[in-house]
Formats: C-alpha cells, structure tokens, sequence
C-alpha cells in the first residue's frame, strides 16, 4: 500500500555535545530580486565599458567563466542596456538555495571522549554502501580538488582539510556560518583519522567557495561569482580543482538565466566535473530544476543506504536499502539532450515507518559546523558522494591516461559502473513518489569497477 506523504518537520541534528534542533533550508522556486540583474556580454566587449556607459554599479563583474556583471539596474536604466548591441543577454537575478534538510530521525552518535571532545571516527552508512569505507580504499581522491560551492566550508573543523585559498560572495571569508556547506564537505573528503567520520576521498584537498549566506540562500549572481573564481583559479591552485560539487539549486528552466548556464559550460569545457543535487521535491522532475537540469553536470537522486523499521501495522517489511528517498526528485536520463539524473546515491541512512504510517529519514553523519558530525538527509548529500567517487576515478585514471579523464568519460564511467541497475533505486511507497521510468542504479567506486 501507498503511505501518506510525511510531514516536513524540523531537522533535528546530533552533535558531539548532544542534540540540538535544526530549521533545514527547504528548496522553493527561485523567486526573482527585484531591480536585479544578471548581464552576460558579448566575449569581446570589457565588462568595466558597458558599466560605466549605463552609470551602473554591480555587485559582481564576470571575466572568466562568463563576460558580464550583475547587480542592480534602476527601472528607467534597464530599457537601454536591452538595446545596448553589447549585451547577450539579461536574466532576473532568482533566489538559490541549498537543497535543503528534510525530516531526520535521530541516532545515537559515537561516544565522545571522556570530558567531551570529538567523537569516535566512524564510517558513515552511505560510505559503506558505495564501496567507499577506508578499508577498500586504493584510491582516496589524492591530487585532486574538489571545490564546495556551498555556505562555504567550516576551517577550523579538526576533520576536515581546507585549502587556504578560497572565494565568498559576502564579506571577506569562506567560513561556513550556516553549516550546509561543512556537511557536504565532509560527505566528499572527511579525513581517515581518529575523529568522527571519514569521507568518501579522503586525501582530496577541499575549496571554499561561499556563495550561500548564513541562511543557505543565495541568488544565480553569487553562484556565478564562485563559478568564476573556480574558472579563474582550478588550474593555478594546489592541486588543481577538477571536481565541482553544487548542493543547491532551485526551480526553474534550461534557458531562464543563460549566463549562469555558459558559467557552467566554461567549467565543463575546461574539464571540471560538476555534481549537483537532483532536488528535494518528488513532485518535480530534474528538468524543472537549476541548475540540474543543465546538460554539462551530473545531476544525483537520493537513495537510502539501509532497511529501515515499521512500526506502521499495514506496512510490516519495511522500507528496503537502495529505495528512492521519499523526497527525491528524479528524471530518466535522455542520451539527446543529456538531461536527467545520472546516478542515485545515498541521501540518508535509511527511512523509519512510525506507528501513524509517516516516514521519518536518519540523515547522513558527516561533519558539523563548530566540530563533531551531525545528521542531515536530502540530495544535498547524494551528490557529494558522487563528487568524491570522481575524485576517486580521476586518482585511478592518473595511471591509466589514455583512457581520458574529461567530463562526459567520467559520467560514462560512473553510470556503466553502477551498482544494481535496471534494478534500483526500488520504488518508494510513498504517495509522492512516481517511477521516471528509468532505474539507474546507485554509485559506486572505481575498486568495485571490473576496470576504468
């Protein structure tokens, strides 16, 4: 029988020091700023001249990724930048947001150290279920960057390594002040020591790039700005940024903002492989979604890493490993257009059926703003699994160049390579949930691969 579709509660985390309640940044449509603007020029033409032709002041100026700028444009200015022969295009600056935290059941955590401290290292669930625990580790994502363009990235936190170079979009640093951006992170790259998790690559080196604020919002211009300095700086920084993970998103279509999609295409061309989270709405496909729907990234669904429980009396088996999340949104690939979802990955340990027949998620462990691990579910950790698959992948290939390390042979590899296709994810129960049509199957990592 169909459950009903759960309520979306308020996130409660786990910390090192004991629990604490958490409001999860829910993805909506993205709603435009008003009097604001992204502007893409033409590739030949200065930013700086259009600028100071319409007596205008940005607040971003694009030369890398894409040629343009984006800020506020007063009503009685905007019509003659339309006319201006210069410009390509000029897109409503929208609202994004971190693909927000759903309902999390919580569980127990390690135990501290006596007197406090961090906790224990564990190996998070979703690590587990890809192939991804330390012990099977031959590649760990050495040499290679992966940058989180997020809430930014937590410095201090003792399991996490940090590059000092870094962007933010607000004020002077990529500090997490929100702690999306440090969860994802951790999911890609936590380190394989004696504290609390580890990460899926553990040897890959993390960028910060903040273009989220304190909230887990943020607008298609800070997401372009941190586009930009990855394309200005993947190939000067050590090592090099070649994976880009993008937990955010917002609703939208393929063609609403051209800037933000030839930022993307830049990155693509140059070489940098893109995850992005599928979305958090079942109702909604990745087509409807920004930037998932774009060709050039791989967009990830969520899964649950394990069975789960049933209390409710006219569901008894419970919901079985390697289901489609409640709240995933989903797509079948089309090899055309290059649109849809292509690979799942774990987005939660696993989904709980309650007396009254609600789902509750147990999120993902993985690291905490301010230390320790907490608990979160969503796409916002499926796709990260995938970028430290990548950086993995991109460690095995180093031996084995001609097999090439571009894009589109890494997402070839990652889907020929999946686990259990045509076979999952398995259908939710849920009311919400539809098959797309397509079981892709769940990531795995190059060691479980018969070969690159």
């Amino acid at each position: 029988m169909k459950i009903q579709r759960p309520f979306l509660w308020v996130l409660l985390c786990l910390a090192a020091a004991g629990l604490t309640s958490f409001v999860g940044a829910q993805q909506t449509a993205g709603n435009a700023v008003p009097d604001r603007y992204v502007v893409q020029l033409r590739q030949d033409v200065p930013p700086q001249a259009v600028i100071s032709a319409h007596g205008l002041r940005p607040d971003f100026v694009y030369t890398r990724a894409v040629n343009g700028f984006a800020g506020f444009v007063p009503p009685g200015q905007l019509r003659a930048l339309k006319q201006d022969p210069s410009v390509l295009s000029i897109a409503p600056d929208r609202v994004i947001k971190a693909v927000g935290n759903v309902d999390v059941q919580v569980k127990p955590d390690s135990p501290g150290k006596p007197g406090g401290g961090a906790p224990k290292q564990v190996v998070p669930e979703g690590v587990k279920r890809i192939g991804a625990a330390p012990a099977n580790a031959t590649f760990t994502g050495k040499g290679v960057g992966v940058a989180v363009v997020d809430t930014g990235l937590d410095f201090a936190h003792a399991d996490l390594a940090v590059a000092s170079d870094s962007f933010t979009a607000y004020g002077s640093s990529a500090q997490d002040d929100d702690g999306h951006g440090t969860h994802v992170g951790g999911i890609i790259a936590a380190l394989n020591n004696k504290i609390c998790v580890v990460g899926v690559a553990p040897d890959a080196t993390l960028y910060a790039v903040k273009v989220l604020n304190s909230a887990g919002k943020g607008t298609d211009s800070t997401v372009i700005a941190g586009l930009d300095w990855v394309a200005a700086n993947a190939a000067a920084v050590s090592p090099p940024i070649r994976v880009v993970n993008m937990s955010l998103g917002r609703g939208g279509t393929l063609d609403d903002d051209s800037a933000l999609r030839a930022a993307i295409q830049s990155l693509h061309t140059a070489g940098i492989s893109i995850t992005v989270a599928a979305g958090n709405d079942p109702y909604l496909e990745v087509s409807e979604q920004v930037p998932a729907t774009y060709p050039e990234v791989m967009a990830i669904a969520s899964t649950s890493a394990l069975g789960g429980t049933s209390k409710y009396r006219f569901f008894p088996s419970g919901i079985a490993a390697d289901t489609a999340s409640y709240f995933t949104t989903d797509g079948a690939f089309n090899f055309t257009t290059g649109i849809g979802v292509t690979v799942s990955a774990p987005g939660e340990n696993q989904e709980n059926v309650t007396k009254a027949g609600k789902i509750q998620s147990v999120g993902i462990l993985s690291t905490k703003l301010g230390g320790g691990t907490v608990q979160m579910s969503g796409t916002s950790m499926s796709a990260p699994h995938v970028a430290g698959v990548v950086a993995r992948v991109l460690e095995a290939l180093e031996a084995n160049p001609e097999a090439g390390a571009d894009p589109e042979t890494i997402r070839t590899l990652i889907m020929e390579n999946a686990l259990l296709p045509g076979t999952a994810p398995y259908d939710s129960p849920t009311s919400s949930y539809s098959f797309d049509g397509e079981r892709e199957g769940i990531v795995s990592v190059p060691e479980l691969w018969v070969g690159p």
